[in-house]
């Protein structure tokens, strides 16, 4: 990377809390947010990671915020909190030299079940004139864009599960390039919905451990038998650095590589052998400049399924040898935020490194024979001074990106 990328805000809406500080506490407590759904009764897996208390009328400062899908509404109010951490006044930034990068895997899936059901029982007629526009997966990006009056790119990237991870390296080219002073870039979305949630059921994909609600995401464990679909949002304020100093904002962390590639190897399973999530790493710490001896902590993408487990753990046992990172997988908590999850979890190695402290991975008790061998934190948070920090991000399609983030 020519240049490192300065970290100064950060907004997070998740299963853990509305804002930093209650998703910080929450996955730092190992408190899980694992519960039966209402919404889902009568389906195969009924239980799903809601954000708490989210209500659009208050939680969000959207004007309207019913014409919106949830995920929608959660990038809102991520966004306004992620300004306001980063100290930018709106009317005083160059709207032409802002960016906006958002990574979603379905968009307003929300809203197209919703108005597919109308369709199907009221006709024609019964259909909303705001769907296409609450729907389609530009839109997330494309009505923040709007209520924040930004007028440089904006993007939407959709990579399943890695979005929002690429969406902060999208957005870090841009700053690159030149193309823009300050980027807001993340990941959201709803996707605990009936059709999702049968479509990941019947895959196989969902952890069916009802007697255990809280258990059920149990990334790396021994007794992992799959995830639990989680929602929210997260967003990253990203400057050149020259830019955030010379307005004197304060630095959480600086982005300093990235790598991403494709496995080429099958539509939902990863490689087996890891390949691409290796090459992926090689890559964002040669882009860093840096070794694998240099690498503090990871916070790994951890689904709690069996296969991106072992996959993943084995990466960084082969990688990093004996002397491995600390590990972090916040989905214990969380379950999966799908395409706001690379995102989320950029955030929270930020927070990592700004706090040092590296929190748990709640639920994991039992390492099995795939999964052991790497020091994955458990029980608590562990006090940590992180010089630097990988976060990985897998997808459907074969997707792997890697950040690279540092003190700054």
């Amino acid at each position: 990377m020519a240049r490192a990328i300065a970290v100064t805000g950060i907004g997070l809406i998740t299963p853990a809390g509305i804002g930093t500080e209650a998703t910080w506490q929450g996955v730092c407590g190992g408190v899980y947010a694992s519960h039966p759904d209402p919404e889902l009764d009568g389906l195969p897996v009924t239980l799903a990671c809601r954000v708490p208390g989210f209500d659009p009328r208050t939680s969000t400062p959207a004007r309207q915020p019913w014409r919106y899908d949830r995920a929608t509404q959660f990038l809102f109010a991520a966004a306004h909190e992620a300004l306001a951490d980063a100290g930018l006044d709106r009317a005083r930034w160059d709207a032409d030299r802002v960016a906006l990068v958002v990574g979603s895997a379905a968009g307003g899936i929300g809203i197209l079940e919703a108005q597919h059901r109308k369709l199907m029982e009221a006709g024609p007629t019964g259909v909303s004139p705001l769907t296409l526009t609450g729907f389609l997966p530009n839109m997330t990006a494309g009505h923040l864009a709007l209520d924040l009056g930004i007028r440089g790119p904006s993007l939407q990237t959709s990579t399943a599960c890695a979005s929002g991870a690429t969406a902060v390296i999208t957005a870090s080219l841009l700053l690159e390039a030149g193309l823009c002073d300050i980027a807001l870039a993340g990941g959201t979305d709803a996707m605990i919905t009936p059709l999702c949630a049968s479509a990941f059921a019947k895959m196989g994909a969902l952890s069916r451990n009802h007697h255990s609600p809280g258990h059920a995401s149990r990334p790396f464990d021994r007794d992992r038998d799959g995830f639990v679909l989680g929602e929210g949002a997260g967003l990253l304020v990203l400057e050149r650095t020259p830019h955030a100093h010379a307005r004197g904002a304060r630095t959480l962390a600086v982005l300093v590589g990235h790598g991403t590639t494709s496995d080429a190897y099958h539509a939902t399973a990863p490689d087996p052998d890891g390949a691409g999530l290796r090459r992926a790493i090689s890559a964002a710490l040669a882009d860093a400049d840096a070794h694998t001896r240099d690498v503090d902590h990871i916070n790994a993408h951890g689904t709690s399924t069996p296969l991106n487990d072992r996959v993943e753990a084995t990466a960084i046992r082969e990688l990093f040898g004996p002397h491995a990172p600390t590990v972090s997988a916040a989905k214990g908590v969380l379950g999966h935020t799908m395409g706001a999850s690379g995102a989320i979890d950029a955030a929270l190695t930020v927070l990592s490194i700004a706090r040092g402290c590296a929190p748990p991975t709640a639920n994991f008790e039992h390492p099995d024979d795939t999964t052991g061998g790497i020091d994955l934190i458990a029980g608590k948070a562990r006090t940590q001074d992180i010089g630097l920090a990988l976060s990985h991000s897998l997808g459907f399609g074969g997707h792997n990106t890697v950040l690279a983030l540092a003190h700054s």
